[in-house]
């Protein structure tokens, strides 16, 4: 890419690095005062991450869980924990860690359309709000991390090439290209797509014919392309399997207007639409392909197409469509050039600027919403003995519901904060590390998502209805039966089951009574039947 000519006048006031520096603060303010980041699959990702770091050291997590590294390309927020939970403890380093995430994710944003323009056009604030995305807000960590660190890397992939520094770029990209693979696969193949088309509008404006200018492109990228060979023993071992649900184009359409799904549904939608209406507005205009810069313009078309071609479960891992929608609706809006009319410019300036601060006080609100529920619920873990087994049925929303109360996960504290065994998490080979070893749970009572209950009508097939749940889960492999969020009219009246424990309104907790066994759990109620344990 040649050197962006230089600007005629001083930086406005959203070119600078101060102001990019106080919008990289901002990201965060929503995230600061909740201990435990309101995202939906975080919880069960900590869960994960307190066998990671104590199944070697834990009496109580070796015998319902093992864990074993390996090479796989969903790794970003997993390694950093690795790094920091012993240092911080795992709930501060947790916390610290999805702070960056929207961080790093707003400093690539800005940093992208800084090198493609040579400097920050004003519409590009718009794009802001995109960092607390759907994904984010599902709780998809490593990918979102991932995909923070792709902007990045992109941008840094542009300003190379802008300095004239190639002959530095194979070098580096070949370190980088690792490192986002590890990461997450996912994020390493977006950056293979930005970089090439970048690479070839690169070639264009050097005089190159498009068929010299794809292959420079492509051995340009090779660097980028070593890490295919981690996808062979991948692949061929452990890896995930599942893909279908192909061109569903309900949820795609649901994907778009989703992109900003948090909590208010008009508030989102209403959002959604801006930045969908800022991306097109250059179409407004009567040559729409002046108004878009060649490289992200492109990028744009064929992040749309990926898109649109990308099943809803790839690989076993779901939702694969939904989690690029963020970064397509980015692009559109960063390929859109800088505004000529200076008076124009300050305002779209300014109405960007009061966009990503309302979605961010919005946030701020809507996540202290769900952090007093959530704390609500919890206080029902003081009266969980450590180590114990608890069957968890977590009240949640039908899926077609706009707000959720974000509980389907909660339950994976008591593993973080009593090192308790609970029906939570997930097993998926070749996506996940943790496997559940504790066997006397049964096949459908020892995983997600036998804890999420919904109403019979509106669940999904593999999610328990409550009064069956209740009448056929094993008694003598749990000690506790906690309802999350669940009001009084579903609890259970049960001699088997004695509450300790209620909340003020909805929540309850239950001592399992284990008839027959005594005073102490069979031998065979236990993990290879190895350690009998007391019955609290």
């Amino acid at each position: 890419m040649t050197e962006p000519s230089p600007s005629p006048r001083p930086s406005a006031w959203w070119e600078t690095r101060s102001f990019a520096i106080a919008m990289i603060v901002l990201a965060i303010v929503p995230l600061l005062l909740p201990p435990i980041p309101p995202l939906t699959d975080l919880m069960g990702h900590m869960g994960r991450y307190r066998v990671q770091l104590e199944i070697d050291s834990s009496p109580f997590l070796s015998r319902y869980y093992s864990f074993n590294w390996a090479l796989i390309g969903n790794l970003a927020c997993d390694l950093l924990v690795q790094i920091l939970g012993p240092i911080l403890g795992l709930e501060l380093a947790v916390k610290l860690i999805v702070m960056a995430i929207p961080a790093v994710t707003v400093a690539g944003l800005l940093l992208i359309a800084r090198e493609i323009h040579g400097r920050v056009p004003p519409t590009a604030l718009f794009a802001l709000p995109l960092a607390y995305g759907y994904p984010f807000q599902f709780g998809f960590i490593n990918f979102a991390m991932a995909m923070g660190l792709m902007l990045i890397a992109f941008a840094f992939w542009l300003r190379l090439a802008r300095t004239g520094r190639l002959k530095y770029r194979p070098h580096i990209f070949f370190v980088v290209s690792f490192l986002i693979w590890v990461a997450h696969s996912f994020a390493w193949g977006v950056l293979g797509i930005l970089c090439f088309i970048a690479e070839v509008v690169r070639c264009r404006k050097e005089g190159d014919d498009w068929m010299r200018s794809g292959w420079r492109a492509f051995v340009a990228c090779l660097p980028l392309a070593p890490p295919a060979i981690l996808l062979l023993p991948w692949r061929g071992g452990s890896a995930p399997h599942g893909t279908f649900d192909w061109f569903k184009w309900w949820f795609k359409w649901r994907w778009l207007y989703s992109v900003l799904r948090e909590r208010v549904e008009l508030w989102d939608e209403a959002s959604a639409a801006i930045l969908l209406l800022v991306g097109l507005s250059g179409f407004a205009t009567k040559r729409p392909w002046k108004r878009y810069e060649a490289t992200l313009g492109i990028v744009s078309i064929l992040l749309a197409l990926v898109f649109i071609c990308l099943p809803r479960v790839l690989l076993s891992s779901a939702y694969a469509d939904m989690r690029l929608v963020p970064y397509m609706v980015a692009m559109p809006i960063l390929a859109l050039r800088p505004i000529a009319n200076r008076r124009v410019a300050n305002a779209v300036a300014a109405a960007g600027l009061l966009f990503f601060g309302a979605r961010m006080a919005v946030s701020t609100l809507a996540f202290l919403k769900f952090e007093r529920n959530y704390q609500q619920q919890l206080k029902a873990l003081d009266h969980v003995p450590m180590g114990s087994r608890v069957m968890a049925l977590a009240n949640v929303p039908c899926r077609s519901a706009w707000y959720t109360t974000r509980m389907e996960h909660l339950s994976s504290m008591a593993t973080v904060r009593r090192r308790a065994f609970v029906n939570d998490q997930w097993e998926a080979p070749g996506a996940q590390l943790l496997r559940v070893r504790y066997r006397d749970a049964g096949r459908y009572f020892s995983h997600d998502p036998s804890q999420i209950v919904r109403r019979p009508d509106c669940r999904a097939r593999n999610e328990p209805i409550l009064e069956l749940a209740l009448q056929y889960f094993p008694r003598n492999a749990f000690d506790y039966v906690w309802m999350i969020d669940m009001p009084r009219d579903r609890w259970p009246v049960d001699p088997d089951l004695v509450p300790i424990w209620e909340g003020k309104r909805f929540g309850v907790l239950y001592r399992v009574v284990h008839r027959g066994a005594g005073s102490t759990t069979a031998s065979n109620e236990t993990p290879k039947g190895s350690v009998p344990r007391v019955t609290q």
